[in-house]
């Protein structure tokens, strides 16, 4: 007889925010597949309007504790490009290294304390830390150098403080740049141990193919700035961003889902691989090598994998880049002023979970407009495109194995599902 079963996970755990999976298979048939997400939608934009543009970023910082970093970087950008601001190549490098730390501490966080447990085979990092407390160290070690690395250059991690329009209100020191790159250098002997634990466990095999995209220079592996990609072809201007994400609501979710040339794409660390990948730094190559990752992976289990080799990446970056500014020293300096009190703006860069945009109107000084499209948000319909291609070919599987490997797949994500239900109350045009 043909399988029939039902699954409702109320709510997924280890993933910030709260959301379902409900799936529905009657005598082999699927009838119903959703990644519910029942948060409340969250009026963010709406905070920004009529405030002045020197508060935006600090406001906006606000809508992930996570991802506090990489929202006032975004915001900030959006608003110089608006009035017309231009920073100084200390201020950019500093932006830069204030990024790789964000991104450290995310993906270490993801890895270790979200995916870790599923693979080591413990309900979570608390029972981790009973059976094998020497990761739990190793990761919390890693997590407390990225933490420390923002906190130097933006006054605190969570919601930063010395990030300003055009520049920054306070300048690491010397000295302390000189210790943070001393504890990165040393953090590649938990690097190697990183690589090793993740050889160790293995992953659900399974494939599906569909659209990437990623922020993309010539330059170097991108997480600021440059053009969106596609896998599928094509780059476009941060301008044209609502072409490329079309946002637009489902019944099922309080989160709107995104599609560009297929029904859905993917964003973040597997995205940004595929794209960027040979602009990685040696030791990050070597990682994905031993870790089996290739530019050609469809197995969307993977991002984790990714995320384990942005790790290596961002780690040897900024011990170059913390190399950079201490050779050329840290100059004091005013942040850049604004050429005009009115403008439009957009900005973007790579969140830990994908491309980030940020989009203002500013007159006489206030912000009238407002829109912001969150990584999570766009990887919604990608996820569900999985979970339907998943849960038939484990249809001889039990509802619990069915269930885990569910779980598993939207955790691999690393969803920020609170920060994914917007409504903007005044859209940009």
């Amino acid at each position: 007889m043909s399988q029939t079963l039902q699954i409702d996970v109320h709510h997924i755990t280890r993933v910030e925010g709260h959301g379902n999976i409900v799936v529905d298979v009657r005598k082999g048939k699927l009838e119903k597949c959703d990644l519910e997400i029942v948060e409340a939608p969250r009026f963010f934009e709406a905070m920004l309007l009529g405030r002045p543009y020197d508060q935006a970023s600090h406001l906006s910082s606000r809508i992930c504790g996570i991802c506090a970093v990489t929202h006032a970087t975004t915001s900030l950008m959006a608003v110089e490009k608006a009035l017309g601001v231009e920073p100084s190549e200390q201020t950019k490098r500093l932006r830069k290294l204030n990024l790789f730390g964000e991104m450290l501490d995310s993906h270490i966080l993801h890895v270790y304390m979200l995916v870790a447990p599923d693979l080591l085979g413990v309900q979570s990092v608390i029972s981790l830390a009973q059976t094998d407390i020497h990761v739990v160290e190793r990761a919390l070690r890693m997590k407390n150098v990225a933490g420390d690395l923002c906190a130097a250059i933006c006054g605190r991690h969570t919601h930063p403080i010395a990030m300003a329009v055009g520049g920054f209100t306070h300048l690491p020191p010397a000295d302390v740049l000189e210790s943070l790159s001393k504890r990165l250098e040393a953090m590649r002997t938990d690097l190697d141990d990183t690589v090793e634990l993740i050889q160790g466990c293995q992953l659900p095999a399974f494939e599906r193919g569909t659209e990437y995209i990623a922020l993309h220079t010539e330059e170097e592996y991108c997480f600021i700035d440059g053009e969106i990609t596609s896998t599928e072809g094509g780059s476009w201007p941060l301008e044209e961003y609502r072409s490329m994400t079309n946002e637009h609501m489902v019944d099922h979710s309080t989160a709107k889902h995104a599609r560009h040339q297929r029904q859905s794409f993917m964003v973040g660390a597997l995205a940004r691989y595929k794209l960027n990948h040979d602009k990685l730094h040696p030791n990050a190559k070597a990682a994905a090598a031993a870790l089996g990752l290739t530019p050609g992976c469809l197995n969307p289990y993977m991002i984790s994998i990714a995320q384990v080799v942005e790790i290596v990446h961002c780690t040897e970056s900024a011990i170059s880049l913390i190399k950079q500014l201490l050779d050329q020293g840290i100059v004091p300096e005013d942040p850049a002023p604004a050429a005009r009190s009115s403008g439009e703006g957009v900005g973007a860069c790579e969140a830990p979970r994908g491309t980030l945009y940020h989009h203002y109107k500013i007159k006489d000084g206030l912000v009238n407009a407002a829109n912001c499209v969150i990584p999570t948000a766009q990887n919604l319909a990608n996820i569900e495109g999985d979970m339907r291609a998943l849960v038939p070919q484990q249809l001889g599987c039990t509802p619990d194995e069915m269930t885990m490997s569910l779980e598993m797949l939207v955790r691999a994500y690393d969803p920020c599902i609170s920060c994914s239900a917007h409504m903007i109350s005044v859209k940009c045009v």
